[in-house]
């Protein structure tokens, strides 16, 4: 198999040459371009990354770190990242840290390990010292979902006490006065931050909260169907439930029908993220929006123009939650 010393070596100039011609590099002539394809079609050589990389100091190639591999959440994430990076002759290389503090430092170090161009980061356990630590390293670091004081021109954030605040709004005005919650896992700042802005409007609304009807979940659609077991053990009544994401609120209608109850005359329930399956589920899911695509979109872009030199690119860093009113919230 033929390599880049060969077509250097048959055309008669430099690696840096044939590099810059593979590159599109304007200060090389016509002349020596021409000698250099005659080589590469004469060995019949095909560039590999590496060989690219060598006149433009740049690996093409982009480390995305994400809490999972499954799930319609990071799905939609990882889609955008790399449709966006793709259309730009860009390559994403994808790792998963588990919400585990070690592993994303080990996920991290692997793709450094790779010459990224660029990190594209959803943590959630490394604190912020070691993401500051690690944006004076010498390659740039994006960060998705999280806001840290210090790098926040690198952030691209949501604001979750708001999703939380529309969706007990909506409960409310739907007339909803004894509501239930099944949360993400509280020690997650967007968990927490869920959970202010629902209790807030609760407040806002007059209604008062039992402490009873607030369940820790997990975010995933076990998690769903064992809160809402656990909050229908409590003495405490209550005609809706929100959940924290749409996985859960999945896994709570399931869970209210495996028990006989009708949605949503019986029960009314609301998500958070509005993935796709949330419009096909029945009753249709109401839902919080998190235009997580719109968000992971932007992160590519932001490496565009930082690192590969884009200036046409407008760069947004937080991104606000709206309601989605489909048809499992029933007026009281």
């Amino acid at each position: 198999m033929a390599t880049i010393y060969d077509v250097s070596e048959l055309a008669g100039v430099s690696l840096a040459t044939v590099s810059r011609v593979m590159n599109n590099n304007a200060r090389v002539s016509d002349k020596t371009k021409q000698k250099v394809t005659a080589a590469m079609e004469a060995l019949d050589y095909r560039p590999s990354a590496i060989a690219k990389g060598l006149a433009s100091n740049k690996s093409g190639s982009v480390g995305v770190l994400i809490s999972e591999l499954h799930g319609p959440f990071y799905g939609m994430m990882m889609s955008a990242i790399e449709t966006e990076l793709r259309n730009a002759d860009v390559h994403a290389i994808i790792a998963a840290g588990h919400s585990n503090a070690a592993e994303e430092k080990e996920a991290i170090e692997f793709l450094l390990s790779r010459k990224c161009d660029a990190l594209v980061l959803w943590v959630e356990s490394v604190s912020d010292k070691y993401l500051l630590e690690l944006s004076k390293r010498s390659t740039p670091v994006f960060i998705l979902g999280r806001k840290i004081n210090g790098l926040a021109k690198n952030c691209i954030t949501l604001d979750n006490h708001m999703g939380g605040y529309l969706a007990a709004s909506h409960l409310a005005k739907m007339g909803h006065k004894k509501v239930a919650y099944i949360s993400g896992p509280l020690w997650k700042k967007e968990a927490q931050d869920r959970l202010g802005g629902f209790k807030a409007a609760l407040a806002e609304h007059k209604i008062k909260l039992n402490e009873n009807l607030i369940y820790e979940g997990d975010y995933q659609e076990a998690g769903g169907q064992e809160g809402l077991q656990h909050l229908l053990k409590q003495r405490a009544k209550f005609s809706a439930v929100f959940c924290a994401n749409d996985e859960m609120a999945a896994g709570a209608m399931s869970a209210a029908r495996d028990l006989g109850l009708s949605l949503p005359q019986d029960l009314s329930i609301m998500g958070f993220d509005n993935v796709k399956y949330a419009e096909y589920v029945y009753p249709k899911l109401s839902t919080i929006n998190y235009p997580v695509g719109q968000m992971a979109s932007m992160a590519a872009k932001w490496v565009l123009k930082t690192v590969y030199n884009n200036k046409n690119i407008e760069v947004l860093n937080h991104f606000e939650p709206t309601l989605v009113e489909r048809e499992s919230v029933a007026k009281v």
